[in-house]
């Protein structure tokens, strides 16, 4: 069993007069996975410079909590074609503070 946490991080740009609706659509979403079991942090939202960009922030316990979730996500009908996306998932096996 990996025991690593696990970030999921980056971005993705959808047509600029529609990614307001993009986030709002994953509203339940996020609440949903906030209360689920190992869901340490996530977020989905507007970037404040690229009125395209869509920001994508999720921070799990462990890859197990992240497949559970992911197994009864049920993430909203796609409301407009992904234009570019840049998204990595991370194995974390040290962290600390940052300054």
């Amino acid at each position: 069993m990996n025991t690593h946490k696990v970030i999921i991080a980056g971005w993705f740009t959808v047509d600029p007069n529609k990614r307001d609706e993009v986030v709002k659509a994953h509203e339940d979403l996020v609440k949903r996975a906030r209360q689920a079991s190992g869901c340490l942090d996530l977020a989905i939202t507007a970037d404040p410079v690229d009125p395209s960009r869509v920001n994508n922030f999720e921070y799990w316990q462990s890859e197990e909590d992240l497949e559970s979730f992911r197994a009864v996500a049920n993430p909203p009908k796609q409301i407009a074609p992904i234009l570019n996306v840049e998204m990595q998932k991370h194995e974390i096996s040290k962290s600390g503070p940052p300054f």
